[in-house]
């Protein structure tokens, strides 16, 4: 359901050093000399969104994209991707996976420099997440490093009011919006988080792969309370994973809006555990078969990790044997001894979601013929053909698991901002994907 947003000012530029009296004036000229407020100013939390959207720019300086650089992965976006990836002679996908990235990169940076320029217009910062702003009031800072020569930092600033019922006063977010290149916006790293406001939470939804060398990374780290990323989206998994545990051995908070979208399966996977009988067979489980959408593993690292860790297995092997499945095979120990073979296989589907890498099936099963734990799961949109080959499916107990109501990332980060502790669990599920990693 859509919310309403009054915008009370609307983005105007500004310079760095204007930014708290400019805010202060809009609210000012709320009051109006009345004793009741028209808007309220209030915040529940501060937020800096590092909203790089590469992608975007590079698709729109190479001709693929004409709409607005705006950071969202809609429908126009998708097209230019696929377009670009026709073009280049890539896997027509709809989707940055790290080797269509790399081409752009490679042929933007073949361009000559008086050609390097797109007439589009950069509309980050101005888009409101209604999803945050209806539930919480909150001042959000947004950074958009842009391409082409370094001129330093420009500042904007807003306010907007979600509209709710039976609403007596609007309760309103402050937007603050900062632009230049990467390099600019490392030189303003204590402006940004002098703007965060003191003895309130304070998150970072960082919408890129963590970068512990990045100055302005470093610094957000340690005023935050948590780190937010989306690991559905890195370019290299395998690696960015390793970073995140060290930013977790480092006393930084992480949260990854990927991880919530396996609840669904996660959930209906220990479902099926639940009766006595079977629960008893999950020490027999010596086989399991993760199938996911090619693109990205980050979901299916995840899945096993979190499995092995609930059973204590522990990691002894890590082998990629590849063929159309791209298939990994990891072997775990039990804390009886039993060895455990995981596989892991990317799926070539013929419609892509919305969301990289998204878990497809999956299969648990025993060599013990007398052991109930056979267990297929299976997504709704894909189904696991592949996994109820075989014969033995009818003998198994089969799930359908039905995918979050939206898994888009706006959502995520609303739930997300509900809490914002530490995750346990998350955290030791990927101290098991380092173990994994460390294999290869």
């Amino acid at each position: 359901m859509s919310t309403t947003l009054v915008a009370l000012q609307q983005p105007k530029d500004i310079s760095l050093g204007e930014i708290e009296a400019e805010l202060n004036k809009i609210w000012l000229s709320q009051n109006g000399g009345k004793s009741t407020s028209i808007a309220t100013r209030a915040a529940t939390f501060s937020m800096v969104v590092y909203e790089p959207e590469e992608f975007q720019q590079l698709l729109a300086g190479l001709g693929f994209y004409k709409g607005e650089i705006d950071g969202i992965n809609g429908r126009a976006a998708r097209g230019a991707i696929k377009e670009a990836q026709k073009a280049y002679g890539l896997p027509i996908t709809g989707r940055v996976d790290s080797e269509t990235l790399a081409k752009l990169r490679s042929e933007w940076a073949a361009k000559s420099l008086e050609n390097r320029q797109f007439p589009n217009i950069d509309i980050r910062g101005f888009s409101v997440s209604e999803v945050i702003a209806a539930q919480n009031p909150c001042r959000v800072i947004t950074l958009c490093p842009t391409f082409g020569e370094d001129t330093g930092v420009t500042a904007q600033v807003s306010a907007y009011c979600p509209v709710q019922k039976k609403q007596s006063s609007l309760i309103c977010c402050e937007y603050i919006t900062l632009r230049g290149t990467k390099e600019a916006l490392e030189r303003v790293s204590n402006v940004v988080t002098s703007l965060m406001i003191p003895d309130l939470p304070k998150f970072v939804w960082w919408k890129a792969t963590p970068n512990p060398e990045q100055e302005l990374f470093r610094c957000l780290c340690k005023t935050s309370n948590c780190i937010i990323l989306d690991s559905s989206y890195f370019s290299d998994p395998e690696s960015e994973f390793l970073k995140m545990v060290e930013l977790i051995e480092n006393k930084t908070y992480i949260a990854d809006l990927n991880w919530h979208r396996l609840s669904a399966w996660q959930e209906l996977t220990a479902a099926t555990f639940d009766p006595p009988e079977r629960r008893a067979s999950l020490a027999e489980i010596d086989t399991i078969t993760l199938d996911y959408e090619k693109g990205n593993i980050s979901q299916a690292l995840m899945f096993l990790s979190w499995f092995a860790s609930r059973l204590d297995w522990q990691p002894t092997t890590y082998t990629e044997t590849g063929g159309d499945y791209d298939i990994i095979h990891i072997k775990f120990v039990s804390p009886n001894n039993k060895e455990i073979l995981a596989e892991l296989a990317a799926i070539s589907t013929a419609d892509y979601g919305e969301i990289p890498g998204d878990l497809v099936g999956l299969r648990l099963d025993s060599s013990n013929p007398n052991a109930d734990c056979c267990t297929i799961l299976c997504s709704e949109t894909n189904g696991c053909m592949r996994l109820e080959a075989g014969g033995s499916a009818q003998s198994c107990r089969t799930e359908q698991v039905s995918a979050l109501s939206d898994q888009k990332a706006e959502y995520l980060m609303a739930q997300q901002l509900q809490r914002w502790g530490r995750e346990v669990l998350y955290e030791d599920s990927l101290a098991v994907t380092t173990e994994i990693l460390k294999l290869r």
